[in-house]
């Protein structure tokens, strides 16, 4: 732990760890507000993931495009934008079923009622509108550390955004049971601007200008890295969001017990990935800690029955058993990310990447919602179980693909240009 301490010490970094934390805090909110809400509303889970999934496009649309937007006109100016328009499709959502007639909320014969459709609209704008704070702060970071430290920070990183999985769902879940689920969709509005504010107004995000790439959109998917990190992310975070329409659906609306589950799978999470980060990244790294992954999650359907149903412990000692993989996986795509690419592409890279991830968790909404309304919860562990068995196999048999981080530093390759730091 002495190096984390020691790069905590450098300055800016432990400021904006903690800004870009708050910033992103409504990530591990908005899924669950909106899966609570519209399920509420229409009384269909599989219409609630249809909704994620359509939030989710937006949101993977919108990486890479707005990671290059802030190459060409500024971190600042593109965030602050993209903040202000999450927020008031947002709020459109929690109200909309207050002011459309009753004939467009309800639904008829078992058809999905007609406002599940303009919630997907808005869900599609909230997420085209989603600040890249992620793809900022990780293009910054090489920039305020040295390379030896580099590794360490994305691991920090990486088992740090924990905190938002072990908070986030148990508050959201408490302001949306105990109190109503437009209550907690507000809750998430304010948090989004404050916390992105301060984000914004840090001296590092101005400081550290994004270059613009020279490269045309897409080329840095040619990176085997990169691709890799893009389709293994796409896969991992499905297999997190399948997992989270599971508990809810498994311990209802009715408690808090579903925000405490998630937790200790944040918990174990954090965990693994604060231990992980002293040990060197190799090419079997990836397929090694996937492999906790999938073990963790295989064994949740055996424990949803009737005997087993409203069990939090089980199902909670499984989830832990798979948290302690995830935060370490997650510090590998981020490093192999950065290692694979020039300082100019790296917004963009990680664009691409956080566009797989959400693709995926748009993937494990849709296929977990139906296979809910389908076969019951033990559906949703099935289908997380089964992509992150997929995430396995793909590491290992393109574990060439993988760069060997033991003998060289994560920073990106430099460019021929000078970069431009403002002062």
């Amino acid at each position: 732990m002495a190096g984390y301490k020691d790069l905590l010490r450098t300055p800016g970094v432990a400021r904006i760890i903690i800004a870009q934390l708050v910033a992103r805090f409504p990530n591990g909110m908005t899924s669950l507000a909106i899966l609570m809400h519209v399920e509420q509303i229409t009384g269909y889970y599989a219409a609630a993931g249809l909704v994620l999934a359509a939030t989710s496009v937006g949101q993977a649309i919108a990486g890479p495009v707005a990671s290059r937007w802030m190459g060409r006109w500024g971190s600042r100016p593109v965030i602050g934008t993209m903040i202000g328009v999450c927020a008031a499709a947002l709020i459109a959502i929690t109200t909309l079923h207050l002011v459309v007639p009753e004939a467009v909320v309800r639904g008829d014969g078992g058809v999905f009622p007609p406002i599940v459709f303009i919630y997907m609209v808005l869900g599609f704008i909230a997420g085209l509108s989603t600040p890249p704070i992620q793809s900022a702060v990780r293009t910054i970071y090489p920039k305020m550390v040295n390379s030896r430290q580099l590794t360490p920070l994305f691991s920090l990183d990486a088992s740090l955004q924990e905190i938002i999985w072990i908070i986030a769902p148990v508050l959201i879940t408490l302001v949306s049971t105990q109190i109503n689920t437009i209550v907690g969709l507000f809750t998430i509005v304010a948090i989004l601007v404050g916390g992105g504010t301060w984000f914004l107004v840090l001296p590092e995000v101005g400081r550290v200008r994004i270059p613009q790439s020279r490269r045309s959109f897409g080329k840095v998917l040619s990176k085997p890295a990169v691709l890799l990190a893009t389709l293994v992310g796409f896969l991992l975070i499905g297999a997190c969001t399948a997992v989270e329409a599971g508990v809810i659906a498994t311990f209802g609306h009715g408690g808090v017990e579903a925000g405490l589950v998630l937790a200790v799978f944040s918990v174990g999470s954090l965990a693994g990935g604060l231990v992980s980060g002293a040990i060197p990244i190799s090419r079997w790294a990836m397929a090694r800690r996937l492999l906790i992954v999938t073990v963790g999650l295989a064994v949740i359907p055996f424990f949803v029955n009737p005997e087993w149903a409203g069990e939090p412990w089980a199902i909670g000692t499984a989830l832990t058993l798979a948290g302690i993989g995830v935060a370490p996986a997650l510090a590998v795509l981020f490093a192999m990310t950065t290692a694979s690419v020039k300082f100019s592409d790296t917004a963009e890279a990680f664009g691409w990447v956080a566009t797989g991830q959400l693709i995926g968790g748009a993937a494990g909404s849709a296929l977990a919602g139906f296979l809910i309304d389908g076969i019951g919860p033990a559906g949703a562990y099935i289908a997380a179980a089964g992509l992150a068995l997929v995430g396995t196999v793909v590491s290992t048999v393109f574990v060439r693909g993988f760069p060997d981080l033991r003998h060289r530093d994560a920073a990106p390759i430099p460019d021929t240009a000078p970069i431009q730091t403002v002062s």
